[in-house]
């Protein structure tokens, strides 16, 4: 069965364009929501990954239009396909049920932990240059070193610290 998946990112787009091209494809199924796609709750999208069953296909008008993010769209597509559940984009021509299809959406998956491992060491590096001007990072301590001082203090004689500090400002 091939299901279609459509989703348009506010309430003024229409859907009809990715609608008609995944009626076209011959899907017999598509569900459709009004959502940002950096909203990870979708429930629609959780709604079409429920009804798949091995053998079955997803079709969707555009890469963008499934995952928030390359990382998210690897992480969609690998487990479909530990379903047995076939993935294609109209759009792009990917479709992983082809030897060709599944070795181009490998290829994304593969520079998608690529970009993320070079995210990771250059944040790595900024912070160490950070650390090495004399920065720390973090929030900025929400007591100052008095009120900590006094309420360790009265901690320790047993008495309630939050209404001292709430009296006495």
């Amino acid at each position: 069965m091939r299901i279609g998946y459509a989703r348009v990112s506010t309430q003024d787009q229409n859907p009809d364009l990715q609608l008609d091209a995944l009626k076209k494809a011959g899907c017999e199924e598509i569900f459709q929501e009004k959502f940002s796609g950096k909203n990870a709750v979708r429930p629609e999208l959780e709604n079409c990954l429920r009804m798949l069953r091995g053998g079955d296909v997803l079709v969707v008008w555009r890469l963008d239009r499934l995952g928030r993010s390359l990382k998210d769209l690897v992480g969609i597509v690998s487990t479909l396909e530990n379903r047995g559940v076939g993935f294609q984009s109209l759009t792009e021509n990917i479709d992983t049920v082809s030897a060709g299809g599944k070795l181009v959406f490998h290829i994304f998956g593969a520079l998608a932990e690529f970009e993320h491992s070079l995210i990771r060491e250059r944040t790595v590096a900024g912070l160490a240059a950070a650390r090495a001007r004399g920065r720390k990072g973090g929030r900025k301590p929400s007591m100052t070193n008095s009120t900590l001082s006094y309420s360790k203090l009265h901690k320790w004689q047993g008495e309630d610290i939050m209404q001292h500090i709430v009296l006495k400002g």
